[in-house]
């Protein structure tokens, strides 16, 4: 078994808190994992993407290579778009709906999502309406882990333990705003229909 999973988006959205839940969650199941991620211009908006590499066999590189990925995990649209040339025949695209307009010449929502709705498993999610929902604005990585969970080799438990150990030192209420978070992504996914 093995799942090569892209994530994407820009900097200060979470990607790499995102990368981490995913990848503690994996040992918990007693698989083996590699991370690789590029920061690039992160704390200025600029693109920020990790590897993630899961198996039941020990994984000796971090990359993935064009045309291989098992999904697609972005949180932003033209992030999404940048990465499809990884997505395998087959693999899935999970995205957030919400743009990040941090350049002047961002193209129309709709054109973009044009573009993603030729993947034949595709799910576009509201994170941020979601994240807001579940009482934390800043919590759209989180939601989308939860959609993301339906296509990964790891089980419900083992995500929200993660998420439960990692937010522990802010408290009881971001804790159990992550949890809600994380649900509402698995929610939207079960109510969604793939296209």
């Amino acid at each position: 078994m093995k799942t090569d999973i892209v994530l994407s988006g820009v900097g200060g959205q979470g990607v790499l808190s995102m990368a981490a839940v995913i990848a503690e969650a994996t040992r918990y199941e007693g698989l083996h994992v590699k991370q690789g991620e590029v920061h690039g211009m992160s704390q200025r908006g600029g693109s920020v993407r990790a590897f993630l590499r899961i198996s039941d066999e020990p994984v000796r590189s971090d990359h993935i290579g064009a045309g291989s990925a098992d999904m697609i995990l972005s949180l932003e649209p033209i992030e999404s778009l940048r990465y499809l040339p990884y997505l395998r025949p087959g693999g899935a695209l999970v995205t957030s709906i919400d743009p990040v307009t941090n350049i002047p010449d961002y193209p129309n929502r709709e054109s973009v999502l044009a573009m993603l709705h030729k993947v034949p498993r595709m799910l576009v999610i509201e994170a941020a309406a979601l994240a807001k929902a579940a009482g934390l604005a800043q919590a759209t990585n989180v939601v989308m882990v939860g959609a993301a969970s339906h296509f990964l080799p790891i089980r419900r438990e083992s995500l929200e333990r993660c998420i439960r150990e990692g937010f522990a030192s802010k408290g009881d209420r971001v804790v159990d705003a992550n949890l809600r978070a994380f649900r509402a992504g698995r929610e939207a996914v079960q109510c969604a229909t793939t296209t």
